[in-house]
């Protein structure tokens, strides 16, 4: 169904639903219907004014798109809204079809139309702000490379929308409906999580508690959306921390286990922090000295994973016993050894640099160890706030240089190897072939990155406008997890009073037969009882009325002109579908020079004279929590205005100038330092709100003629390869990460791989 006839079927099944429910009877019933009424309604006028812009994106987005792979943020936003429409229409058709029964619930699918006129509304806002981007931006670019004015606008913007009808009934709408009942269990587990954070000594007893707990955020979808939004918007750091180490417990790692494939070798490696020498590409007979990881907290053992289907020779070394820590495992030690495998996968897992290790990756691992038929080593590096920018790359620099040192450990000849590496992972495979380069040593053959962070400042972009809606990366967690890894985030947890066991006893007894009896009783008044006005009548209306108060801020940018704020395809027109050299748009003042704009030798990790006074003059903006302190916004034509939310979040935008160093943000990186990268692959999200960074960043290597292939998964979130157990399309996606690395293996290996591209990118 093209765009055109998706409006016209949403007008058509929205006017006939609305001439059945119009005038109806008095009485609860003739509530719910005119609820329906006005939220049809307003759905339509959202569509009529959404159609012309929908239809200005569809006509220039391919502008935008990198070696013709339809994929950029304006495309991903087009596709949400549509997909928003597609589920108006089917609730609408559903609603035309059972209306008469007796059995039709007028309340509740009157709540779950408001939830979607709410979404579609804050989608439209998300779309007027595209629009300025589109005009603002620098031809062929997706990003505003200015932290102030409409960056800042758009956090600004995030800070006061409303966000919870992303999280109640509409949670996950944009995703495969595969995923959506792991998206709703994960939001449920979130709030209730949320809510007995901090109130326990163990982690046994939050587990306990917010299972007690969970009941009436099933139950409640607008009471999940709104907990949601509030957590996502308050809680720091060590929060998420907390909640995304849970898949690192026994209990959940032991099931994992049991359920992924088997494997001969799973060893868990200390490395003792000694330096050591390597040989110089360029002179073999001239070597560099590799050192130790020592920032912030001086040197100490690098933790890694060795991991191999089969017993391979040099795997069970008394050496490499030595450096084995007591969780690891291997079961292949009577059993016939293999010969060493020809290549070598170096793994960099995800986790925003602040949570998980490899033991929350080895499902996938397991597999690609059989699929692939290589050991793969995976970095446990040290994790944000305690161990900041650069601690993790040291880490990971100097695990890739051991595993060169010592191939003969890992069942490896030493011939070939990859990188790879998912979200954080995905930058720090780039940053360590980076820093390999940079010290004239052996690169990698090659680099797979799934939905990699290449960019960690708060520009703007039209995929990270998806963070507004995006239940696994929204932006206010996005930008603790990068403020924790620039070191600007406190490393100290606040202190909080224990709670004794037999307390948490009576207490978490007396939540579950409070939370047994309030959902039971919800369940049967919304079934039984036609009177109830249900929870989404009282959401939809605060909201309302709030989307109409006056909301000032002393940080408002000047006033756009109207022209701004409409499309208009009579612009300059696009010269160019690869992105210009980033150094050369960007002006930073002459007193805080860009580590982008040095050379290789120039680069530091650590921040120069310069940089610190830069830092320390710098400020954060901080969006005021108070309603009466902010302006009406300028971004929106007259006439409207988002759903507001009723707890502004306290967004800051960090202008420390460490996240523009281009071992932090490699997109900003000069073309000197990037043509030292080998083949680069990367494997995108296209509802990725870190979709942007990879296309940019392949834009970046084709415009310098380095080798680099794209490849866009559909309808799946950001960290896909976590989940590639839980559905048919995951397991699909992730298959598709495997095949990408056989690009990097010998022909031999690639030609189990039909489905992978004809060329082979070679060093």
């Amino acid at each position: 169904m093209d765009t055109k006839a998706v409006f016209t079927t949403l007008y058509s099944v929205c006017e006939e639903n609305v001439a059945f429910f119009s005038g109806g009877p008095k009485g609860p019933q003739g509530d719910a219907a005119r609820r329906l009424v006005e939220a049809l309604t307003l759905i339509q006028d959202h569509a009529r004014s959404l159609e012309p812009v929908i239809s200005g994106f569809t006509a220039i987005y391919h502008h935008f798109d990198f070696d013709q792979i339809p994929a950029n943020g304006y495309r991903s936003l087009v596709k949400v809204v549509r997909c928003c429409l597609l589920h108006i229409i089917h609730k609408g058709r559903y609603i035309a079809s059972n209306r008469r029964s007796i059995f039709f619930r007028a309340a509740h699918n009157a709540g779950e139309m408001e939830a979607y006129c709410s979404a579609l509304c804050q989608l439209r806002a998300l779309l007027y702000l595209a629009q300025r981007l589109l005009h603002d931006n620098s031809h062929g670019n997706l990003f505003f490379q200015e932290e102030s004015g409409l960056s800042q606008s758009f956090v600004r913007e995030y800070a006061s929308m409303h966000k919870g009808c992303f999280y109640g009934r509409c949670l996950g709408f944009q995703f495969t409906p595969a995923i959506r009942p792991f998206l709703q269990t994960i939001a449920i587990g979130l709030v209730s999580f949320g809510e007995n954070y901090k109130k326990h000594q163990s982690g046994i007893g939050v587990a306990a508690s917010s299972f007690f707990t969970s009941g009436k955020y099933a139950i409640d979808p607008e009471l999940r959306g709104s907990e949601f939004e509030r957590i996502t918007q308050n809680l720091d750091v060590h929060f998420w921390k907390s909640f995304w180490n849970i898949t690192e417990t026994e209990l959940l790692s032991s099931l994992a286990s049991m359920t992924s494939t088997q494997v001969r070798v799973n060893r868990a490696l200390s490395v003792p922090p000694v330096p050591f020498d390597l040989p110089l590409v360029s002179d073999p007979n001239l070597s560099v000295t590799v050192a130790p990881p020592v920032a912030h907290s001086g040197p100490g053992p690098v933790q890694m994973r060795l991991i191999s289907h089969e017993l391979r020779e040099g795997q069970d070394s008394e050496e490499l016993l030595a450096i084995s820590r007591s969780e690891g495992l291997s079961l292949g030690l009577k059993t016939k050894r293999s010969p060493r495998s020809p290549c070598l996968l170096v793994h960099f897992h995800g986790g925003g640099f602040v949570a998980q290790t490899s033991k929350s990756h080895e499902p996938y691992l397991r597999s690609w160890s059989q699929d692939l038929a290589v050991p793969i080593l995976s970095v446990d590096y040290s994790l944000a706030p305690e161990a900041p920018f650069p601690r993790a790359l040291e880490e990971c620099f100097y695990a890739y240089c051991w595993a060169l040192k010592n191939c003969h450990l890992l069942g490896w000849t030493g011939e070939r190897v990859c990188l790879a590496g998912d979200s954080a992972g995905g930058n720090l495979c780039v940053t360590v072939s980076m820093r390999a380069a940079s010290h004239g040593m052996r690169i990698p053959d090659g680099i797979v990155a799934a939905y990699p962070a290449t960019l960690l400042t708060a520009y703007a972009s039209p995929s990270r406008l998806l963070t507004l809606m995006d239940p696994l990366l929204p932006l206010s967690v996005l930008s603790r997890c990068l403020s924790a890894y620039a070191g600007t985030e406190p490393q100290a947890e606040k202190r909080v009073e224990k709670v004794s066991t037999l307390s948490m006893v009576r207490r978490d007894t007396a939540l579950l037969l409070r939370d047994f009896k309030q959902g039971a009783s919800n369940w049967f008044h919304s079934l039984l009882d036609s009177n109830r006005v249900s929870a989404g009548t009282d959401f939809y209306t605060v909201r309302k009325s709030v989307s109409e108060a006056s909301i000032t801020s002393p940080h408002s940018d000047p006033p756009v002109p109207p022209a701004t704020s409409q499309f208009s395809l009579h612009r300059e027109p696009l010269k160019s579908q690869t992105c210009q050299d980033l150094a050369s748009h960007h002006s930073p003042p002459s007193s805080c020079p860009l580590p982008s704009e040095r050379g290789p030798e120039d680069v530091s990790f650590f921040l120069s004279t310069e940089d610190e006074q830069c830092a320390s003059g710098s400020q954060s903006v901080a969006l005021p929590a108070d309603n009466s302190e902010m302006s009406c916004s300028r971004e929106f034509p007259e006439g409207f205005e988002p759903l507001r939310s009723e707890q502004l979040a306290e967004m800051r935008m960090q202008s420390s100038p460490i996240v523009r160093n281009p071992y932090m943000s490699p997109l900003l990186a000069p073309d000197s330092m990037l043509r030292g990268l080998p083949p680069v692959h990367i494997v995108a999200c296209a509802l990725d709100p870190m979709l942007d960074d990879s296309v940019m960043f392949a834009k970046r290597l084709r415009n310098i003629d380095q080798p680099v292939t794209l490849r866009v998964v559909e309808d799946l979130p950001h960290g896909f390869l976590s989940l590639s157990q839980l559905s048919r399309e995951t397991r699909e996606a992730a298959n598709v990460f495997a095949d990408t690395h056989t690009a990097t293996l010998p022909l031999g290996h690639s030609a189990q791989y039909p489905g992978l591209r004809a060329t082979t990118l070679r060093k």
